[in-house]
């Protein structure tokens, strides 16, 4: 998948339309979150089968407001520092099963459907991770996409491990989150990994949680894709890229990446940077380091 720009006659035209008159088109993701995929779910739907976690899945529409009304409370200033507005159309009805982001002049635009909440597949702490990765793609820092107008977005890996290296780490830090994964059945590696990298059982608690926020999203890869493997964290993906790869790693690959980021020992605070993806990152040793399945270091 690429950054595209909306085609608006020849680049040449569009180049002379931005240099002549300050034309900014708009700039989106064009598959979203997920591969391009025609599965609609209407407003209404519930499963009437379990999901992968044995339960019929899906969340609320108090549920899907709540959750953006946590990022938008923390991300809105952000954004406003970085001289632009964050703009998160929540698409309810619509019956898309994906997210997407895209930047129109100065407005930095999240598109979060309704169609996604609910499928079978998806928790609460799963959808906030979806709209962590779509903030990502404004957010996350290197390594960016390249191509003429498209510097802004953070690459797929990139804004799949800026969910849960940042991102989520934010929207649960004031939660009961001992309360939150006691139901969890959290694999001895995800419980080993968090104790070694954050001393303090708060932290810890927060690290599980969000590790375990990619279990959901694992099902809805394996559902979409017509998976019969599920991810985990006892099966990471062994391949090495020559080069880093832009678009959608594969599931495993994914899911690697959101428990790398949510083990990786730095601060949720410390900043990431446009051109330099070590900053507020885990460049060194075992742990945190952005799988090697889509990331190739410089």
């Amino acid at each position: 998948m690429k950054i595209t720009t909306r085609k608006i006659g020849t680049a040449a035209v569009l180049t002379a339309l931005v240099l002549l008159t300050g034309f900014s088109p708009i700039k989106e993701m064009c598959e979203g979150f997920l591969p391009e995929n025609d599965l609609k779910i209407p407003v209404g739907y519930k499963s009437s089968t379990l999901n992968s976690f044995g339960v019929r899945g899906g969340i609320t529409e108090a549920d899907f407001n709540l959750v953006i009304d946590r990022a938008e409370a923390i991300y809105t200033d952000e954004v406003r520092k970085e001289g632009a507005t964050l703009k998160v159309n929540r698409l309810w009805t619509n019956e898309t099963v994906n997210a997407s982001a895209q930047r129109s002049g100065s407005t930095w635009i999240v598109n979060m459907y309704g169609g996604l909440a609910r499928h079978n597949e998806i928790t609460i702490d799963g959808f906030a991770l979806v709209l962590c990765h779509e903030i990502g793609h404004h957010l996350g820092g290197a390594p960016k996409y390249g191509g003429f107008f498209n510097t802004w977005g953070t690459n797929e890996g990139g804004s799949d491990y800026f969910a849960t290296l940042k991102c989520l780490r934010r929207i649960f830090q004031n939660d009961d989150n001992a309360s939150a994964i006691a139901g969890m059945t959290i694999d001895p590696i995800i419980r080993e990994a968090c104790a070694r990298q954050f001393p303090n059982q708060t932290e810890q608690d927060v690290c599980l949680r969000n590790a375990m926020a990619g279990d959901s999203v694992a099902g809805l890869f394996m559902a979409l894709r017509n998976e019969t493997v599920r991810p985990v964290v006892g099966t990471p993906d062994l391949r090495q890229v020559t080069k880093t790869q832009d678009s959608h790693p594969a599931s495993q690959c994914r899911y690697d990446t959101y428990y790398q980021g949510a083990i990786c020992g730095v601060s949720k605070d410390d900043p990431v940077s446009n051109t330099d993806y070590r900053a507020g990152s885990c460049i060194a040793g075992n742990d945190g380091l952005r799988p090697r399945c889509w990331f190739k270091p410089n």
